[in-house]
């Protein structure tokens, strides 16, 4: 099989005729006609029907040209993308995150300086599918938060993947909850405090350990009767703001990337989240990878001095622990 004759297939089907195809092709009517049916023979399946009318498709030859059209479309692209060795080939750079705000800040900022040919993306998962992405190099980088709790089963996976951890910063847990939840009133909050209000939580896959989620976890939480899950950061901000829902998490917001409706609040005596992010030990960071970890580190602070901000503002918790590296 051949995309010569994947072509003639694809023509002879626009045109519903073999010699309007040789026509338009520029080529004899018998030679089109004994490519294709040389390509019958070799796949065992017949394409057209034919009559003093023209032709018409087989079911199967209308499979196979889903599959003929798709192929040829592949390889235009690639001669397009690759054909003209002069040209330079375009700048790319992945990232992968879980759901924060100062990644999409970040990501903004580095857009912002990008080569106009540059081939961006960015991608909000699941830790598990951050750490997959990276080490399967679909993604350059990949931003995740770590805990005490978590930091002994998060970095033993990252090893055996050989990739590497980088902390950008440590903040207290928060709970995240609508601007006027009646938690608001009390001078500090416990998890005892939060057993009355619905948790509302980023669905996880089957089977994946409690250690890969979004949300703070801690051996202390009490669980509340009503729980809501969601798989989107717009979709949770939603729910927190128009009900008395809550989550748990760095308590980082970012100016003009969170909504003004939500606001957190630190919980007392909680060990420290470590944000950051993971490369591997093995490639070199390129240069795109260099800009955005700037770009993140920047968004970061941001976020914390904004958070910091909207705590002193409120009147609760302490200050954010807000140690750069």
């Amino acid at each position: 099989m051949t995309f010569q004759q994947l072509t003639y297939v694809v023509e002879i089907a626009k045109c519903g005729s073999i010699n309007k195809a040789a026509h338009k092709l520029l080529l004899s009517q018998s030679g089109i006609s004994t490519a294709v049916r040389e390509l019958e023979q070799e796949l065992g399946i017949r394409f057209f029907l034919r009559s003093n009318r023209g032709v018409e498709c087989t079911p199967e030859g209308r499979e196979f040209l889903s599959y003929a059209v798709s192929l040829l479309e592949q390889k235009n692209r690639i001669e397009s993308l690759y054909g003209n060795r002069s040209a330079a080939a375009p700048t790319r750079f992945s990232v992968s995150s879980q759901r924060f705000p100062f990644t999409e800040d970040a990501f903004l900022r580095l857009l912002g300086s990008a080569d106009p040919t540059s081939r961006f993306s960015l991608k909000e998962d699941s830790m598990e599918t951050v750490i997959s992405d990276v080490f399967e190099r679909q993604s350059d980088i990949g931003v995740i938060s770590i805990t005490e709790l978590t930091e002994k089963i998060i970095c033993r996976m990252l090893d055996t993947r050989d990739l590497q951890f980088h902390e950008i910063a440590s903040v207290d847990p928060c709970v995240y909850v609508r601007a006027e939840h009646p938690i608001l009133s009390l001078p500090y909050v416990t998890t005892d405090d939060l057993v009355s209000y619905p948790y509302v939580s980023f669905e996880q896959a089957q089977g994946v350990a409690a250690d890969f989620s979004e949300e703070y976890q801690m051996l202390s939480m009490k669980r509340s009767d009503q729980s809501i899950r969601v798989n989107s950061r717009s979709v949770m901000m939603s729910v927190l703001e128009q009900t008395n829902g809550f989550t748990t998490g760095s308590g980082l917001l970012s100016p003009g990337f969170s909504p003004p409706g939500v606001v957190s609040v630190p919980l007392a005596g909680k060990p420290v989240i470590r944000i950051g992010y993971i490369l591997s030990r093995s490639a070199k960071a390129s240069g795109e990878t260099e800009r955005f970890i700037r770009s993140l580190t920047a968004a970061v602070a941001d976020a914390i001095c904004h958070t910091q901000t909207l705590h002193r503002q409120l009147g609760v918790g302490g200050t954010v622990p807000d140690q750069i590296f």
